[in-house]
């Protein structure tokens, strides 16, 4: 066996040891080991999840070995469980795994106590009934629930938690927390002590772009009775004021500020996001509250008092010209070290402290906030009765640094959603064009389970009768939307028909894909990274396409 850093050496550099170190330590339940759920499993059991237990009461048939990687020839007539988890041992022996030769249907109605040593649990090809009944039962026991299902060319994700929070959201794209038009007194004192006029051209383009549009914030508020340019018109008019003061067309430094102009424009304090958390009713903690919402109500403090409407300073700057200017000027300097002469010049020094006094400035400011937060953090844990120090430092910290990306996810109950849907969004969805086919497979997962509850058999599931199972499961489409309150609405032909063709089979190919979905929405639940997907996943495979319904 390779050392964990180097066998999860990739995956290391995305979620980092202490994501990781979530992993190793989850215990996964998966209901019914079809190709969906083999392949779902599969991709933790490569990532390194603690331990798995895979619960099935059914033989392999000759039917699986043509839709399942996890079975051979050998596997016929045994157990189905057992053959899987098997084979998913032999892909990773650091992780524990168990079989239960039991049907999950069975587990749910006679045995729910048992879910409770879960971390969480992925249930596949579960029909409406049983996912209703699971549902109740982890959100009763605090399990995280994740289903999956995949059903000829289609195939769904959904998440069900009561509550999920996520401190390292790490969005694709975010605005530098830079302060650029509400400086802070350090920052507004080394702007104001560097010269934008400075005669010398060397040191004029490499003046970092964060100092020449602090300085030019400022100078454009004073002109305009304390505001900032808000309108496109002041916008362009503020680069043009930029674009000015520039002394030769290839200063990089004044090119990098017209380009980062809009981060003067930004409003000041808190996004709408972070006021909605702080605001949250779980900010009024009590001895019960999670480690988060007690970082929380220290947030809300510092905002209101020592942040001065404004988050804890992230403390990072961006790479500026100044800094990479310098490494090619010194690249012409000769260097000698110990027997040979060092010769830097003065210039270049200067250039340099530039950019290491601005990061410290930053970084000084970050360390100082955190300071703040950790003590109105130990002083809420002491007031509501619990150990001051149980929250550790670093994770205080990781929440200073991510203040601006924390996200709370709430998912309904599954039967709310399936009973009392959003009628406004679901009329939508349905008249929508762009989404017609993900609401209309979504309603005939449905409708096929109706079906299968009437009939015993899945709609297309037996050669023959064709023609009447496209009928009956019309009907029951029909009775469901009606059912729903979308009267007088209604699905397409070809869809109904190309429901009852799938005839309930679980196709490799889609199996794999939803499996892929599912494992990495598994993945962002356990290592509280990156933010899960909020609302019922549907692929579609016969175009290709895959869209989320917020059915919330």
């Amino acid at each position: 066996m390779a050392e964990p850093k180097t066998k999860y050496d990739r995956q290391l550099r995305i979620w980092g040891e202490q994501g990781q170190a979530a992993l190793e330590t989850a215990s996964i339940c998966l209901l019914n080991c079809g190709p969906t759920g083999s392949e779902t499993l599969k991709n933790l059991v490569l990532g390194g999840v603690g331990s798995i237990t895979v619960v099935d009461g059914s033989k392999v048939e000759l039917g699986d070995l043509g839709n399942n990687f996890m079975v051979d020839e050998s596997s016929l007539g045994q157990s189905k469980a057992k053959c899987v988890c098997s084979f998913l041992q032999e892909l990773n022996d650091a992780v524990k795994a168990k079989f239960i030769e039991e049907y999950p249907q069975a587990l749910i109605d006679t045995n729910p106590s048992f879910f409770s040593q879960f971390t969480l649990v992925v249930a596949t090809q579960l029909v409406e009934e049983f996912m209703v009944k699971l549902d109740r039962i982890c959100r009763q026991a605090n399990v995280m629930l994740v289903f999956a299902r995949s059903y000829g060319l289609t195939g769904l994700v959904r998440i069900s938690v009561k509550e999920h929070t996520v401190i390292e959201s790490k969005p694709d794209h975010f605005l530098d927390d830079l302060r650029l038009n509400n400086p802070w007194p350090e920052l507004r004192g080394f702007a104001e002590g560097i010269d934008l006029n400075v005669q010398d051209p060397v040191a004029h383009k490499h003046i970092p772009y964060v100092v020449i549009l602090v300085k030019m914030a400022d100078e454009w508020t004073k002109s305009h009775g304390g505001a900032l340019p808000s309108t496109r018109e002041e916008k362009r008019e503020f680069k043009e004021l930029l674009k000015a003061r520039m002394v030769s067309m290839d200063e990089d430094n004044y090119k990098e500020a017209i380009d980062a102009s809009f981060k003067v424009f930004a409003p000041r304090g808190i996004n709408s996001d972070l006021m909605r958390i702080v605001n949250d009713n779980c900010a009024e903690v009590d001895s019960n509250s999670s480690d988060f919402w007690v970082m929380a109500a220290a947030l809300k403090e510092f905002i209101a008092n020592e942040g001065g409407g404004e988050a804890p300073l992230e403390g990072s700057i961006p790479d500026m010209t100044s800094s990479t200017e310098l490494v090619i000027d010194l690249d012409k300097i000769s260097c000698y070290l110990f027997s040979l002469k060092l010769r830097i010049t003065a210039l270049s020094i200067l250039l340099f402290r530039h950019y290491v006094n601005l990061q410290k400035i930053y970084q000084a400011k970050s360390e100082a906030d955190f300071l703040v937060i950790e003590q109105r953090v130990r002083n809420i844990l002491k007031k509501i009765g619990r150990d001051p120090h149980s929250i550790p430092k670093a994770m205080i910290k990781s929440f200073c640094k991510n203040a601006r990306k924390l996200k709370v996810c709430r998912y309904r109950l599954i039967e709310d959603e399936y009973n009392n849907p959003p009628l406004a969004e679901l009329q939508k969805y349905l008249t929508d064009e762009d989404y017609s086919f993900a609401v209309g497979f979504y309603i005939l997962l449905r409708a096929a389970d109706r079906y299968a509850a009437n009939f015993n058999s899945f709609p297309g599931q037996f050669d023959g009768g064709m023609d009447e199972d496209i009928s009956r499961l019309k009907s029951t489409a029909i009775s469901l939307l009606n059912d729903l309150g979308c009267n007088g609405l209604t699905l397409t032909e070809d869809l109904i028909n190309e429901m009852c063709r799938f005839g309930a089979a679980e196709l490799h190919a889609v199996a794999a894909f939803v499996g892929g979905i599912a494992s990495q929405e598994v993945i962002k639940l356990l290592t509280k990274q990156f933010v899960p997907m909020s609302g019922t996943y549907v692929f579609n495979g016969i175009d290709h396409k895959s869209q989320l319904l917020t059915l919330y």
